[in-house]
Parts: C-alpha cells; structure tokens; sequence
C-alpha cells in the first residue's frame, strides 16, 4: 500500500530528518510532554503489600501489569513519594532494561509508583495528545535522537537529562488524531501477523519435543514389538531395547569448582557456563563466553572437556545439556555444570544428550529437584539419569534422524523468527513515516 505526501513541506534543519510538513511545528520535548523518572528506593522499604511498586518488567507491550512488582508502605509514600504516582492514561517507557518499551497505565495501575528506570510521560497541553505521544516513542523520531545523545556512552540508559535536549514534530491536534487512528488500525495488523508467527514457534517448538522424545522412546519402527519399562511415566520402550542408569556406562562425572572467577581473562581458554547450555539443543552455544587464564596445577584442571562429554546443568535451568563437538579448543565448566564423560561400550554422547532433551530427562530432572527450595541437582541425581537403550548401531540411526528433522524445524522456525523481524521493520517505518510527515493519511478511512 502507498500513501501520499504532503503538498508542501520545509526543511526542518535537521540532517537525518529531512524536510518535514510546512505547517507542522518543531518543539522541545519537553514543550509539549511532561516527563518524570521514578525514584530509586531501597529494597528495605518494600513490603508484602501496600502501594504497588513498579518495576521495568511490569512494563508490557500494551499494558501495565502489577505481576512482579514489590509494595510500599502507604504512609512512607505519602510522605516521600506521593507526588510519583501515576494515572490511569499515563504512559510508561522502560529506560534501561527492555529499553524503549511503552506502555500505558489503567484503572489496576493508577496510584502505583514507577521505580527507577521507569519514566512516566503525560501530554502537557491540550495540543498533544495521548495517542501521539505514544506514536512518537515507538518512531525513529524518538530512537534516532536517543542514539545520538548517547553516542560515545557505555551505560544502556536514558533519563529527563536526555529527553530535555529531544524535539519533537507537532502537527494541528486534528492531524495527530488522524495519525494515531491510521497507526492504530495498521499496526493492529501487522501485530496480527506477529503472533501468527509466534505461534508457529511455539507450536514448531512443541513438535520438535515431540519428535525428540517419541524417537528415543520407541524407536523409528512404529511395528517393533514393545515392553514395559517398569517405569510408570516412560510407559513402553521396543523389546529389544535396555533400561539402565546412566553409571552402567560412566566412566568419570564431576562438578567445576569454585573460585573460577579469580582466573577470569580477555583472553585464554573458554569456560563454560549455564548460558552456554540450551534447553532446545544438544549443542555448546558460543554466543557470549567467557575466558579463563589456568595457572599451572590449578584444581579446576580436572574438568577441562574433552569430545564427546556431555554436560548438564546442575542449578537453575535444570535439565540445559550439550554434548562436547569432535573438535573443540580448551574449556573448562563452571561449579553449577556436571561433566560427564562415558565408557562408549553401550551408549553414545549424542544419544545421551537427546534422551537428556527429552521428556525422559526433563521428568527425571523436574522429579528430582522437587522438594523444599531444592533448585539444584546433586551429582547422583545425573549419574541416575534412567536411559532408554538400544544396541549402538541403533543409536546412531536414530540420533541421525533427529538431527536431520531438528535442523528442519530449527530452519523453519529461523524463517518465523526473521518473518517477525521483517514485520517489526515495517511496523517501525510506518510509525516513523507517519510521525515525521513522509506520509499523509489525513484522508485515512478504515475499509
């Protein structure tokens, strides 16, 4: 779809923004919007309940939402932080973590306090409206200045002492109504399509499971004989398979030490970590590493990896696995990693991984962290990992079509993944076109 231009435009004397409507205004931001951070407040002062305190994860695409939040005592706000509540209309931007994202406020929020990071916005006269403003922090007129202003910065945040410097595009109150409703009705749209997307994901992702663990469960003979495991949620494996624990075929199992971070280097072996494990693959995710100088004779030595370890993590994301590749440089695992590295007489690495991916390791790991706050596993919860086992050449077999049909899915699911971003582009440069006045959708009708 192609919309029209304007009939006249003047130069806005900026570069990067070009020539923009002659009948639009040029302001600071702060001329027509009122904007506020939220406080810092120490954790001594949240409570189980009181005066919602919200923090950036509270901030949603559309909406605040008060799950996660922490409470303040009524009266220690009253008297300290009364004059940040926010209102139900008000917007809220996220200024460091999740930065950029906008959300309105409702009735559930109203009265809440943004915590630090949070800045609230409200129009600050009745020549700007809700509506535009929010179109104008989702554009390339918001992002563009911001990245400028922070040329040169470290730090991933942006505050009041950035927005005082912004300007923003003014068009005549009629305008900026006309512009939210064509973007309210076009980015519904394309959002529509978004969360097709994402539902393929999701649904991509839940058959990739599915494959995963049907295949290490029964085998890739839907007419083989079967027999009962003996385990109530395996249900039946093929006859001519085995059950047994992982230690029939361990041939060393060990945790990384404590004390890494005193090795810590720019540059050195890698030394991996919980985030360098996936739970939707078998493989090492090189994505962000870290580095380590080993002195000569230190302890951790003995959990430097070699191919085909498997590792698993053994806190927080229980049941993350990968198997160490044919070549891979040095590396050492971190003390909440179990390194385990078999005999090779009745299993393979890669299989090992797969039922570790599987609905056999997830349960086993699931079931074994139960109890109290144990969110951990013990080095004898992963040597009793039950393995479903069939003779190796079978093995192999089986880990070949898995790979096979995870690339499949891994590839469709990439597809989604850039579908979305394409979408989120698009989505940008409407809002950005709009706001600017490259387009005009004054004569605009929903059909």
């Amino acid at each position: 779809m192609s919309f029209p231009r304007y009939p006249k435009y003047k130069s806005s004397g900026v570069d990067w923004l070009g020539d923009v409507p002659e009948h639009w205004e040029i302001v600071p931001f702060y001329h027509s919007i009122k904007f506020q951070e939220g406080p810092g407040i120490m954790a001594v002062d949240f409570r189980e309940e009181g005066v919602p305190l919200l923090r950036v994860s509270c901030v949603q695409e559309r909406w605040v939402t008060l799950d996660g939040c922490n409470y303040l005592d009524p009266e220690k706000v009253s008297l300290r932080w009364d004059h940040f509540r926010v209102e139900s209309g008000d917007l809220l931007i996220s200024a460091s973590a999740s930065m950029g994202t906008i959300c309105e406020v409702d009735s559930n929020a109203a009265g809440s306090i943004p915590y630090t990071g949070l800045i609230r916005l409200t129009a600050k006269t009745t020549a700007t409206t809700k509506d535009y403003i929010r179109a104008v922090l989702g554009s390339s007129l918001f992002t563009t200045q911001i990245d400028l202003l922070k040329a040169g910065a470290t730090i991933q945040h942006f505050g009041p002492s950035h927005l005082s410097q912004m300007k923003v595009l003014l068009p005549p109150l009629s305008e900026q109504s006309a512009i939210a409703s064509f973007l309210d009705h076009e980015t519904g749209k394309i959002d529509g399509l978004v969360e097709e997307q994402r539902r393929l994901i999701a649904l991509l992702k839940e058959k990739r499971q599915a494959v995963i663990s049907h295949a290490v469960t029964k085998g890739l003979n839907p007419l083989a004989p079967m027999k009962p495991s003996g385990v109530e949620w395996l249900g039946d494996v093929p006859e001519h398979w085995e059950l047994f624990s992982l230690k029939r075929d361990l041939d060393f199992l060990t945790s990384g030490s404590r004390g890494w971070a005193e090795n810590y280097s720019d540059e050195g072996d890698i030394f991996i970590r919980i985030t360098n494990l996936t739970r939707d693959g078998i493989s090492i995710d090189l994505s962000d590493i870290q580095r380590v100088a080993v002195p000569d004779g230190a302890e951790g030595a003995r959990t430097r990896v070699q191919s085909g370890d498997v590792l698993f993590s053994i806190t927080a994301y229980l049941g993350s696995v990968a198997v160490i590749p044919e070549t891979f440089e040095t590396a050492y695992v971190s003390q909440h990693i179990a390194l385990a590295r078999l005999r090779h007489s009745r299993l393979i690495p890669r299989w090992v991984g797969y039922v570790a991916l599987s609905i056999v390791g997830k349960t086993w790991f699931q079931t074994q962290s139960y109890g109290g706050t144990k969110i951990q596993l013990s080095l004898d919860d992963v040597r009793d990992l039950p393995i479903p086992a069939p003779p190796i050449e079978e093995q192999h077999e089986i880990v070949s079509f898995i790979t096979n049909q995870v690339f499949k899915f891994d590839t469709l699911t990439a597809e989604a993944h850039r579908a979305i971003d394409l979408l989120q582009e698009r989505r940008m440069a409407l809002i950005s076109a709009a706001v600017t006045g490259k387009i005009d959708v004054r004569s605009f009708h929903h059909g």
